[in-house]
């Protein structure tokens, strides 16, 4: 049997395509089956899609779909079923909270995939993870560990360019963040174990794999708080400082570093870190999301990176429940203080599942057609009391301004005039798609 996971690209083609096919790819790889991909281009003519499809000549269809992802999925799912007759199965964070459970790991895949190639499919209802179409709701299995089980990533489905390479070292996330997917899966397993790690070796082991089928130039980890445990971080450092050494990139939260591990990233060949700060606001952090951590311990941080020699980048979200202009005003004044290397901003969305989506829903500031209206980070559809919509895109263009104003001020001194008009449309433009 053979599955086609199509990636939906939404405003603009993203760099990396969805960690979970290639995960799944490489698990059904081993019980016989095929498994390929197809990037669906934001301008990409249906016939053309069509056409693309046949000649994979899959036996099933896959998506893997985020909520910003969800609409444009939908439509070229019902599309592609005008045309063709072939059984499509959707996973990711989306179904997996607004259909209740459509659970994307890799074992049920495999299964459903035995089942159709026997021609069994009125089974397929009685596999854990999965829910047809007409049959309850499925039975969720167990979280699989040790996560030194799982075959490493199906590289070929990831779209990796430049000798880039993106790893996963976790399963899961300890902290209580309201606005976050993360939260919400762990309370789906009722935190029965959902929070499970590799060793290192196994790690490094993937890296070495990959050394030996491609250039490695930079890692990319995408784990929500790489900096967890601090007696792992410290035995990957010395392992990875000695045997990789590549340059790489972590995400983390201010409350888990500390001067010695940052310097021991740094010698390990950490070359840039990405905080979550959120909010400049502390009422809004501790009150709404959930993350009680001071300005000065924030400020602190970010100093501790920079003197570590490792790029910092900040993260923060504007058009929350529960904000003002003031709460947004505090985070660009905490912004002038970080002084960060480069800064993210987005419009906050309720994702479903996240403690964040039912409070929305419960106080009335989600509309009825939420699920019709554009799920991107430069627009917010909810009916906030505080903050009105032209509240949100005043804001938006300022941390655009204040972006571009930024990068000008570090790097402008050296361009022509020519190339600051470029780089100025450029953030624009970024802007622009959210």
């Amino acid at each position: 049997m053979k599955i086609l996971f199509l990636e939906i690209d939404t405003e603009r083609e993203w760099a990396l395509a969805s960690v979970g096919p290639a995960y799944i790819a490489s698990h059904i790889r081993l019980h016989g089956h095929e498994a390929a991909f197809l990037r669906v281009r934001p301008e990409e003519e249906m016939h053309d899609l069509i056409a693309s499809i046949e000649k994979e000549a899959p036996d099933i269809l896959g998506f893997s779909l985020t909520t910003r992802q969800w609409q444009r999925g939908a439509h070229v799912a019902g599309e592609i079923r005008k045309k063709l007759h072939i059984p499509v199965i959707a996973g990711g964070h989306h179904p997996t909270f607004t259909a209740e459970a459509v659970l994307q790991t890799k074992e049920p895949v495999a299964e459903l995939l035995d089942c159709l190639e026997k021609g069994e499919e009125d089974t397929a209802s009685q596999i854990a993870n999965i829910w047809v179409k007409g049959a309850g709701r499925p039975q969720i299995r167990p979280p699989l560990k040790p996560l030194d089980k799982i075959p490493f990533l199906a590289r070929d489905l990831l779209d990796e360019r430049y000798g880039v390479a993106h790893l996963i070292t976790q399963r899961g996330c300890p902290f209580p963040c309201t606005f976050c997917a993360a939260g919400g899966m762990r309370d789906l397993y009722k935190n029965e174990g959902y929070l499970r790690r590799r060793t290192v070796q196994d790690v490094v082991k993937e890296l070495y794999h990959i050394k030996g089928e491609s250039p490695l130039n930079y890692v990319v980890f995408l784990d929500d708080t790489f900096t967890v445990n601090k007696d792992w971080v410290r035995e990957f450092c010395r392992i990875y400082g000695k045997e990789i050494s590549t340059g790489f990139s972590i995400n983390a939260r201010v409350e888990t570093v500390d001067r010695d591990m940052l310097d021991q990233l740094a010698k390990a060949g950490c070359r840039h870190i990405i905080y979550g700060v959120e909010s400049g606001s502390s009422r809004m952090r501790r009150d709404v999301l959930d993350r009680p951590v001071e300005n000065q311990r924030i400020i602190d941080v970010f100093n501790w990176t920079k003197k570590a020699g490792v790029m910092v980048t900040a993260n923060y979200m504007l058009g929350l429940p529960g904000e003002t202009p003031d709460d947004i005003e505090q985070t660009l004044a905490l912004n002038e203080k970080l002084q960060p290397d480069d800064f993210g901003y987005f419009v906050f969305y309720p994702y479903p599942g996240t403690r964040l989506f039912h409070m929305c829903r419960e106080k009335g500031f989600l509309p009825e057609n939420w699920l019709e209206l554009p799920a991107n980070n430069r627009q917010s559809i909810l009916n906030l009391p505080d903050l009105t919509k032209e509240d949100i895109e005043h804001y938006y263009n300022e941390f655009t301004e204040v972006r571009k104003q930024a990068y000008m001020n570090r790097y402008g001194g050296a361009l022509s005039e020519e190339n600051k008009a470029l780089a100025s449309k450029s953030f624009e433009d970024s802007a622009a798609i959210g």
